[in-house]
């Protein structure tokens, strides 16, 4: 009897472990590591740049008539970004997720407005320690592109199998839905820098009006 007994809980293992295979669950099991793996690098990217946004504005300061609006842009933009916890919780969340793409792609703005305008600036631009943080912020930028590539074809993996059949049956008995993944064109825009002349010469001070008498 325990013989027998032994043998039919084998075989219901072995039939258990195929139905949720061909069913797509060690499909989601490894999808999820992915998109798991995949938000971690890009958290930990974004957080590169954070941290090297205090340097950078410390060192723009030193050129003392710098755009003071530009600088606060930066800083606003870059306390609204940290302020949001990236936890792995958040990816499973739509509304949490597009309020942290909308931080980081205002701070992506802010820091592109602030290198634009640095061109008008030939000191800084000659200040070796900015020459050095603004080569180690386009080098974060181009890992966080990077990055977040990995994790948007993570993603579309994953969001592939919650919408195939028959692993979209096994997503509706484990309550696997769909993730959020970055609206690359929004931020583009979001991040797109202003036009700036500079040809243009500063306007200087108007003079007093004809046909006053002083």
């Amino acid at each position: 009897m325990r013989t027998m007994a032994s043998a039919i809980a084998v075989t219901l293992a072995v039939v258990s472990t195929l139905s949720l295979s061909g069913c797509g669950y060690n499909s989601f099991q490894t999808n999820d590591e992915q998109v798991k793996a995949g938000w971690a690098e890009v958290v930990n990217q974004y957080q590169r740049r954070a941290d090297l946004i205090p340097n950078l504005v410390n060192t723009v300061k030193g050129e003392a008539k710098f755009e003071q609006e530009t600088l606060i842009k930066v800083i606003e933009a870059r306390s609204k970004a940290t302020s949001i916890q990236a936890t792995p919780e958040l990816i499973n969340d739509p509304a949490a997720f597009q309020k942290f793409q909308q931080a980081q792609g205002e701070l992506t703005g802010a820091l592109s407005r602030l290198m634009v305008v640095s061109e008008q600036y030939p000191n800084l631009k000659a200040n070796q320690g900015f020459r050095d943080l603004s080569a180690q912020l386009e080098g974060t930028e181009n890992r966080i592109t990077v990055a977040r590539n990995r994790y948007i074809k993570a993603v579309q993996e994953y969001n592939v199998t919650v919408r195939s059949f028959p692993s979209n049956l096994t997503a509706m008995v484990f309550g696997y839905k769909e993730k959020p993944t970055f609206a690359v064109e929004n931020e583009k825009e979001i991040a797109k820098p202003p036009s700036v002349g500079f040809d243009t010469a500063p306007a200087k001070p108007a003079g007093p009006a004809s046909g006053i008498s002083k």
